[in-house]
């Protein structure tokens, strides 16, 4: 793993996973707004396919990861691409819901993301601690 850099490395890496957090979910779920109904059982699902969604968190790993390996910290990393990603769900379901129960899906993304991002940095850091005491080094932050 990349040796961990300074502080203004570690802004502008948080800012960043931000920004490809909410790109990420502009490219895969920000533009299906459509429902469907299967006709066999008449029941409407969606806006979001299976395979948006599997393709969604496979990117959003790939992007911690890829970040953490980098030389990003774990925490502000996970931190920064959870809120990315929660930010523009939250704008895109509040502009679109009459209800107000957009709110409840905002908290369960951000629960749901913040778990997810939560479990892999812990195995990033894990993985990166366990190289470091193999070595004879101190894990850094």
């Amino acid at each position: 793993m990349a040796k961990k850099r300074g502080f203004l490395f570690q802004t502008a890496a948080a800012v960043l996973v931000a920004a490809l957090s909410a790109l990420t979910w502009y490219a895969w779920l920000g533009w299906d707004d459509q429902y469907q109904l299967d006709p066999a059982t008449g029941v409407e699902s969606g806006p979001y396919e299976a395979g948006q969604i599997s393709g969604c968190a496979v990117t959003l790993l790939v992007l911690l990861v890829t970040a953490v390996l980098a030389g990003a910290w774990e925490v502000p990393a996970a931190t920064a691409l959870t809120l990315g990603f929660t930010v523009v769900f939250t704008i895109d379901a509040a502009r679109k819901d009459e209800s107000g129960l957009f709110a409840v899906g905002a908290v369960l993304v951000f629960l749901g993301v913040g778990m997810a991002s939560g479990v892999v940095s812990a195995i990033m850091f894990g993985i990166r601690d366990r190289r470091a005491s193999r070595r004879g080094q101190p894990a850094q932050p």
